[in-house]
């Protein structure tokens, strides 16, 4: 009878136990690296439709003919960027207004310095995104990201001065 060199009758085969071990590895390694893209597309989708909402409101709220109307434009086309990106988590839209002339007139600020011809218009729209997949088990909420964005916009250095 010949004897195999390094091979003895108690010892077990190992042949094959590498795929299983490559196998296991590749899952164990391939799950955390597929949520962290997840999560990241999902931030990212986020920051793409309030950057879109802050833009298309300050330029509902520029077009509309009064502050009350303007408001209205300005958060239904905020709530409609939003909801083109998949987000329809609740959102803030804030209107402000500098008056015409530049910083020497910064003390004039309010809803009529909105409608004067040169003023400038700046809408900020908030609103937060959740982490996909996230159960409340692990620490008693999903976890968000707060996302802002800010857009100014011109009222219009000829224009007639609205109300």
């Amino acid at each position: 009878m010949r004897r195999v060199r390094g091979w003895s009758p108690g010892r077990r085969d190992q042949r094959g136990s590498a795929v299983i071990e490559l196998t296991w590895l590749g899952i164990l390694l391939l799950v955390p690296v597929v949520y962290i893209v997840l999560a990241v597309f999902e931030v990212q989708r986020g920051a793409f439709g309030v950057t879109s909402a802050s833009r298309v409101a300050a330029r509902a709220y520029a077009l509309a003919p009064t502050h009350e109307e303007g408001l209205r434009a300005a958060e239904a086309a905020a709530e409609l960027a939003l909801a083109d990106q998949g987000v329809d988590r609740p959102l803030t839209v804030d209107v402000r207004c500098s008056a015409p002339g530049g910083a020497g007139d910064a003390r004039r600020t309010g809803v009529a310095v909105c409608r004067e011809p040169g003023a400038v218009i700046t809408v900020v729209v908030g609103t937060s995104t959740e982490l996909p997949f996230m159960p409340e088990v692990l620490g008693g909420g999903t976890p968000t990201f707060a996302l802002e964005s800010t857009h100014a916009v011109p009222y219009g250095q000829f224009r007639e001065a609205g109300s």
